[in-house]
């Protein structure tokens, strides 16, 4: 546990990093358009589509499928054969999302007015900005996409430190693209005057164009370090490539499942009033902050020990490790919970939303906070069961969940 400890603190602290400079970035966003909740909106809802496309293929599907098979090979047989299995899979979900990229950007406005779509609410120019920014966003999927595949491969070599420095170099490029790229005058900054682009919202998908590919950069040298050789090979009939597809596929429904959720309070909020759609995902984020620094970083920190230990059949010391830290998150999060969620109003003026904005992220936030508790604990349970190799089971539960 000690070692499990140690790298869930390291993984938190850099994980409480990236929310302070994505907390900054949150800020300077909604000051920037405060005046226009609109743009913010649509800038909010272009990134269902293309966050639904990297959830789907490698940011939860895959990774979570993808770390236990591979933590197996480096168990059971050696680093060449684990890097040869890591090419296959990396080549083919390349291929797969830039494949769905192109179809999704040649039916962005169908799945932008469809009635069961994004944003029917909206009015036709609207309407067309979140296409077109669904477009562009796509190009930062097709790097986040390599990038989760990056992060599973080390982690499985048990390295955290280059995956959780990985997030604050993606908000570096989207405080680029707030502070140069959107502003049509210099900002002032100390004795520094940046230049500005003007490019406004399409600036902010520039910035999280730039933060994928830092995002994914970083990451690079580890890669090299653990003897990573990358190789053209595709082969569907390789058995750790059909296991991988094996565990990956109830995995994507589930995926598909909680994505769906966000998409369709998306669709409901879009018809409301301006702000409805930015309320929900400042509230999310505001929610995923603790769950980050506790859930996430200790369901990250575990993953790869307890997929070693079901490797080796060691149930035993698989059920303690487990259950120490099911204890350790209920301990962290249930009065965490409800210091926030009396706590949280505060906070939000600091975003420079009006009136109106400012209470529907009071109320979202708060939401969002009632379910820490069960998040975290789905963290570490659903890992505990995809480290035994089993998908079925977080499927039936999410599946119950949106329903």
């Amino acid at each position: 546990m000690k070692h499990i400890a140690r790298s869930t603190l390291m993984i938190a602290i850099f994980f409480g990093l990236e929310k302070g400079l994505g907390f900054i970035r949150n800020i300077l966003i909604s000051r920037s358009f405060s005046a226009h909740p609109e743009l913010l909106d649509a800038f909010n809802a272009a990134n269902n589509i293309p966050d639904l496309l990297f959830a789907l293929i490698s940011g939860g599907a895959l990774a979570l499928a993808f770390i236990p098979v591979l933590s197996e090979y480096l168990e059971k047989r050696d680093r060449p054969a684990a890097w040869d299995l890591f090419s296959r899979i990396t080549n083919l979900v390349f291929l797969l999302t830039l494949g769905l990229s192109i179809v999704i950007a040649l039916f962005a406005d169908q799945l932008v007015r469809s009635r069961l779509g994004i944003a029917p609410g909206f009015g036709p120019e609207q309407q067309a900005l979140v296409a077109d920014l669904m477009r562009l966003n796509l190009i930062a999927t097709m790097l986040f996409s390599l990038a989760g595949l990056a992060i599973a491969g080390l982690q499985a070599n048990q390295h955290f430190l280059l995956p959780a420095l990985a997030p604050s170099m993606y908000d570096l490029g989207a405080l680029v693209g707030i502070l140069i790229l959107v502003p049509e005058t210099p900002l002032q900054l100390g004795p520094i005057t940046l230049p500005a682009m003007g490019l406004g919202i399409h600036g902010l998908v520039y910035g999280t164009i730039l933060g994928a590919a830092l995002f994914l950069g970083v990451q690079i040298p580890g890669l090299v370090h653990f003897g990573f050789r990358w190789s053209a090979k595709i082969d569907l009939k390789h058995p750790g490539v059909r296991q991988v597809i094996l565990i990956m596929g109830p995995r994507v429904l589930t995926v598909f499942f909680i994505q769906l959720i966000f998409i369709m309070q998306d669709n409901i909020a879009s018809r409301l009033a301006a702000g409805s759609v930015t309320a929900l995902v400042y509230g999310w984020l505001f929610s995923q902050v603790p769950e980050s620094l506790i859930g996430t970083a200790i369901g990250t920190a575990l993953l790869p020990t307890i997929s070693e230990q079901a490797a080796r059949q060691d149930f035993a010391a698989f059920e303690r490790t487990v259950n120490a830290t099911l204890r350790v998150i209920l301990a962290m999060t249930i009065p965490l919970a409800a210091i926030l969620i009396a706590g949280i109003h505060p906070l939000i003026p600091i975003l420079g939303f009006d009136p109106a904005v400012s209470e529907m992220v009071i109320w979202t936030s708060r939401a969002y906070m009632l379910g820490l508790v069960g998040y975290s604990i789905q963290e570490l349970t659903a890992r505990s069961f995809y480290a035994r190799q089993d998908a079925r089971t977080p499927l039936v539960t999410i599946t119950l969940t949106a329903l």
